[in-house]
């Protein structure tokens, strides 16, 4: 009988892709109705969610998810900021089972393949985590006001169908939700390669008094270029578009502060 090799408990280099998950062990369709009963269980508000359980490392800081992908897909946005950004909490919300379980899984395993990062930083990836969410209903029971400094909405379902814009994830209801959960001089990043979303998501976000539209420049200027670089290029849809030779329309907001006058006496 030949010897069997011997196995280390540790997982060599070789092996580490191996531990990653593979999206075709985790079949889901490609979108899922936002109105139907999905079960989901959420707080009653933001104060009573542990998010020790999903950020162990940053356990007893008082630290609370600062960037939040809407529909995250499989998680490549998220991915590629967390290593630039180790500090900062980043969530993605998904609506999808398999695919919220499979970026469950991806973030697992690169947390345990990393190597360890020098203190005050914890190892790479702990920063970020996944949650199966509706966003078009429970947004605020999750994050408190002016909690987060930047929304993504990555290629999002373009509901084609005039009866189905009420289910586009930017409407002039939703906005409200968002410039509440959006600190001032935060921002929101929209993508998509489809014109007639891209249009309908700019004029609604240029019709809400409390977001003002950023040119693309500026915000390189100001230090944003690795974050578009990544909305631009990290998700799954966007290397799509990029190898069918598709076009991408890009549109940012700030999120801008407004004074009440006082009523006049």
């Amino acid at each position: 009988m030949p010897k069997r090799k011997r196995t280390s408990d540790q997982p060599s280099p070789a092996n580490v892709p191996s531990l990653l998950p593979q999206k075709k062990h985790y079949r889901q369709r490609a979108h899922a109705n936002p109105f139907s009963d999905h079960a989901l269980v959420y707080p009653a508000s933001p104060a009573e969610y542990d998010w020790s359980t999903h950020y162990p490392a940053f356990a007893g800081s008082g630290k609370t998810p600062a960037f939040a992908d809407i529909g995250c897909g499989f998680g490549g946005l998220l991915i590629t900021l967390a290593p630039l950004f180790p500090d900062t909490l980043m969530l993605g919300l998904e609506i999808r089972v398999q695919v919220t379980q499979y970026v469950h899984d991806r973030i697992a395993a690169l947390r345990a393949t990393s190597a360890p990062q020098i203190s005050p930083h914890p190892s790479s990836y702990q920063n970020v985590s996944v949650i199966r969410a509706n966003a078009m209903k429970f947004l605020p029971n999750f994050f408190p006001k002016a909690s987060l400094t930047s929304l993504f909405f990555l290629f999002p379902d373009p509901h084609f169908k005039a009866r189905k814009h009420k289910a586009r994830i930017i409407s002039s209801t939703l906005l409200a939700e968002y410039a509440y959960i959006l600190a001032p001089g935060g921002l929101v990043y929209t993508i998509t390669d489809v014109q007639d979303l891209a249009l309908w998501m700019r004029a609604h976000l240029e019709a809400h008094p409390l977001f003002q539209f950023v040119e693309e420049n500026e915000l390189r200027k100001e230090g944003k270029g690795p974050i578009l670089d990544a909305v631009y290029g990290s998700t799954e849809e966007g290397k799509k578009v990029e190898r069918n030779g598709g076009e991408k329309w890009l549109a940012c907001f700030r999120r801008i502060e407004m004074h009440r006058q006082a009523p006049s006496t």
